[in-house]
């Protein structure tokens, strides 16, 4: 609705005081009019797509006004925000998801208005000309202030924030490109609860007198700087702390016991991933009664974990990969009866060995499982009851036995990754009740049998993978009901719970009838994309993030499987990646398979496949790699055009009986008039390479004759024998050739 329209008549009420009209999809720029609602104190604009440069409205008639949200519109709204200088009761500005622009050169004295807050996040991914808000140098109440998601790139980090504003309760600075040290205040900053300031470019260390700074300190977010030196001792004693994350930084020490809190924190997330930290792990931190998130991954933790956790604390998530951590997995990490919220636990990519305790498997509340690249061995575990679990990887260790009837519980499971282990036996048949299977990963392991038909009835399945085993049979033709559709399951884990950032602030708020800032809330940083090894395009890839939602491919390669391509199989529209290589198949390449538009690599070769190529292939325009070398293939090769064009002879060598370019052979010389076959019979029947023909019989003669010779050598009782005969041979030639040479002198007679 346009706005113009919706305010006739409503701007005659000069004593309205509060105006709320946000999320009514009001389009258009503020009409002139506005400016006649002398009396209003608030209003609130956001979450609709108004337009235009806020500077050119009338709100800077508005002189009573207390509190302003323009937020989710498509505003233009200059960084001085000059036009507002005058309006000495404003406390609140919210102006998010808007456009920054920048300030004319004339620059208004210093506003006469003092704000509480100050939100202008997410309004520019593009570097700001107009630099920093310094109109904000002015500002001594904030209490708090979200500049995040914007690219003020060059500025030094803002410490004058601190400095200025000593009731500053909540201060939001993420990825706005600040360079330089953090740099604290000098004096004590005793509101101060949250700081956000990750994504940035901040470096040196954690200043160790930081808790005696911010004393009431409870959210701590640094992550993705260039930090270095430890953790502050003092965060051990700091019992305000609930939130600390410094993950991806270069921060390198051995972490020791009092770097944590005690029992009785309230520390609920802690994230150090990605720095350099090493040494044991402390135990402290598997003590702490609230602590539900704790990321130690890819750093250079060693030795063994504890045999088995006390569990104080119940891990909801538990993220220990990419380290050096060796010794059995520990004990009672999943142990349902005290961790019924537990949603993942990664202790992939350590030396942790040998087998997995049932535990593991037996949370009721478990949603992902990863303990993927490590020395574990022995049967997957039996008879425990997962009915959460959606991802399980278990790829890259030395697990070995069938897989256990008790798997056939997880109706829930997305992916299923149990690749390059020593598994063994056929695909159960009860694999069909895992109803929202995914992403199916069997590589490289020892199974064996037919696929069976309950394969077929896995509606969601987009990725399988049962390459380099001993599968064999015929290829299933309902197989093409593989599901090639955009899935966000397979891409992503989210966190199921998240706790919010409480504080008092809607007291300070209330004069003007405002509660905002009680709805912000701190979601925890989990950012876990699913990966997935897949051989395509002659290498071996690993798809993770948003590209694997759209990612389907069927590798069934280096297996045993004979028989034809089902024709069927041409219904896969969707499908990026096919791999049938180092198979026994035989038969003709469907000519369905020009059905396959999104296709990118297709790979039929080390097969006993024949006849022509199907010309209908080269309209296959997003085909990078195409292979069928090593075939019984005849006839011309496909047309040099479109993707075909950039195909090089290793696409087609290994098959005698095929020419055109890019081969050297020339189809003019191997389909000579007499040779060549109506093109109804795929040019395969009858066809000779006479040089071959040739070279095999000179090959055999030259065998039989140096076999004879040395039997000859070795043995004298054959010796004499072959002699006898010869000699007999002789006597026998001379006789005939005596008889028939008087027959033919009495014909002349």
């Amino acid at each position: 609705m346009n706005i113009w329209i919706y305010f006739t008549g409503w701007c005659e009420l000069k004593n309205l005081e509060q105006l709320f009209l946000l999320g009514n999809n009001l389009k258009g720029v503020l009409p002139p009019c506005f400016g006649n609602l002398s009396s209003l104190q608030i209003l609130d604009l956001s979450y609709n797509q108004l337009e235009g440069n806020i500077a050119l409205s009338h709100l800077s008639h508005l002189t009573q006004l207390e509190y302003l949200s323009v937020s989710l519109n498509y505003f233009q709204v200059p960084i001085s925000f000059g036009s507002f200088m005058n309006l000495s009761n404003l406390k609140f500005i919210a102006c998010d998801n808007n456009e920054l622009i920048s300030a004319p050169s004339f620059q208004p004295s210093a506003p006469k208005f003092q704000l509480l807050c100050f939100s202008a996040s997410n309004c520019t991914s593009k570097p700001l000309k107009a630099g920093f808000p310094n109109f904000l140098r002015s500002q001594h109440d904030l209490v708090f202030v979200d500049l995040s998601h914007n690219k003020f790139v060059g500025e030094p980090f803002p410490s004058w924030l601190f400095e200025n504003n000593t009731k500053l309760n909540r201060l939001y600075l993420r990825d706005t490109s600040f360079i330089g040290p953090l740099q604290l205040p000098q004096h004590q900053t005793p509101n101060l609860q949250t700081v956000d300031m990750s994504g940035n470019n901040i470096h040196g260390q954690v200043a160790r007198n930081i808790c005696s700074i911010f004393p009431r300190l409870k959210n701590f977010m640094m992550a993705n700087n260039n930090l270095t030196g430890c953790i502050p001792p003092c965060f051990g004693n700091m019992s305000s702390l609930e939130y600390l994350d410094l993950s991806n930084n270069h921060m390198s020490c051995e972490l020791l016991e009092h770097n944590f809190p005690t029992v009785g924190s309230s520390l609920w997330y802690l994230k150090l991933s990605n720095n350099n930290f090493k040494g044991r792990l402390p135990l402290s931190m598997f003590n702490m009664t609230h602590l539900y998130y704790l990321f130690l991954d890819g750093n250079k933790f060693a030795g063994q974990v504890s045999g088995t956790f006390s569990l104080a604390s119940s891990f909801w998530w538990f993220d220990i990969s990419n380290n050096l951590l060796s010794g059995m997995l520990p004990r009672g990490i999943g142990n349902s009866s005290l961790n019924y919220f537990a949603q993942a636990i990664d202790l992939s990519r350590n030396q942790f060995e040998g087998t997995i305790p049932i535990e593991y498997f037996n949370s009721s509340g478990l949603e992902f499982l990863d303990l993927s690249e490590n020395n574990l061995s022995g049967s997957l575990p039996l008879g425990f009851h997962a009915s959460d679990l959606r991802y399980v990887h278990l790829y890259r260790n030395q697990l070995s036995g069938p897989l256990p009837y008790a798997f056939r519980n997880l109706s829930s499971l997305v992916i299923f990754d149990l690749g390059d282990n020593n598994l063994t036996g056929p695909i159960p048949n009860w694999i069909d009740s895992l109803s929202e299977l995914s992403i199916f990963v069997l590589k490289s392991n020892q199974f064996n049998g037919k696929l069976p038909h309950q394969l077929c009835l896995l509606r969601k399945l987009s990725i399988l993978d049962l390459s380099e085993n001993k599968f064999s049979g015929l290829l299933p033709s309902c197989m093409s009901n593989l599901n090639c559709t955009a899935s966000d399951a397979k891409t992503s884990v989210e966190p199921g719970m998240t706790l919010p950032d409480y504080g008092n602030l809607e007291e300070m708020f209330a004069s003007i009838g405002f509660n905002y800032l009680n709805y912000k809330f701190l979601w925890p940083e989990i950012d876990v994309k699913i990966a997935v090894e897949l051989t395509a395009k002659k290498n071996v890839y690993t798809y993770e993030g948003g590209i694997l939602r759209y990612m389907s491919a069927l590798d069934l390669s280096c297996n045993r499987f004979t028989g034809e391509i089902p024709t069927e199989w041409g219904n896969l529209s969707g499908i990026f990646s096919l791999n049938l290589s180092q198979n026994n198949l035989t038969g003709l390449i469907p000519s369905s398979f020009s059905n396959l538009k999104h296709i990118e690599s297709l790979d039929l070769s080390h097969n006993n496949l024949n006849g022509r190529i199907p010309a209908q292939l080269v309209e296959l325009k997003s085909l990078a790699v195409f292979n069928v070398s090593y075939n019984n293939l005849s006839g011309r090769t496909p047309e040099m055009k479109y993707q075909f064009a950039t195909f090089e002879e290793s696409s087609y060598k290994g098959n005698p009986l095929l020419c055109g370019p890019p081969l050297q052979n020339s189809c003019d010389k191997m389909e000579s008039p007499s040779a060549r076959v109506p093109n109804d019979s795929n040019g395969d029947d009858g066809l000779i390479d006479i040089d071959s023909f040739y070279a095999s019989f000179g090959v055999f003669y030259i065998i039989v004759v140096l076999t004879i010779a040395a039997v000859l050598c070795i043995n004298p009782h054959w010796r004499r024998r072959w002699f006898y005969f010869i000699e007999e041979c002789i006597d026998t030639c001379y006789c005939f050739l005596a008889i028939n040479f008087r027959k033919l002198s009495r014909f002349r007679r």
